[in-house]
């Protein structure tokens, strides 16, 4: 079994990269939250995406598991490097990063939610007429 808490390393090119960790924590009157924590020269984001109504983070929703964090519309699991490259991506083209501080992961849940969509949808082969 992995250790969920270990950083973990995500390049985004030959000069770019991220270290990351995924994060369940609670509060004394705050619903609870899914955090991913990036760490690039020394700058510390977290992407918080906390529990609240129509809105599920780590075991409070349907799928129940440390990371899954989701709306009525998208679902990402954030131990999945693919859908932290996809908030990075998403953050970067809000230009949100480099960012010292919490940044509202609910704001780029359907821009990666988007991108994972179309990065697991097939491509027509070559040739092939086009659909209906």
């Amino acid at each position: 079994m992995r250790d969920s808490r270990r950083r973990r390393t995500l390049v985004v090119d030959e000069t770019t990269s991220y270290l990351w960790t995924v994060r369940h924590r609670h509060g004394d009157g705050v619903p609870c939250a899914e955090v991913l924590t990036l760490h690039r020269d020394g700058v510390r984001t977290r992407i918080v995406f906390r529990a609240g109504a129509g809105r599920y983070a780590g075991d409070g929703g349907p799928v129940g598991h440390s990371g899954a964090v989701g709306d009525r519309e998208h679902h990402l699991n954030l131990h999945e490097p693919g859908v932290v490259r996809a908030l990075v991506d998403e953050a970067l083209r809000r230009e949100l990063l480099p960012y010292d501080g919490e940044v509202d992961g609910w704001d780029l849940l359907p821009g990666a939610a988007l991108s994972r969509a179309a990065a697991a949808t097939a491509e027509a082969p070559p040739g092939c007429p086009p659909g209906p």
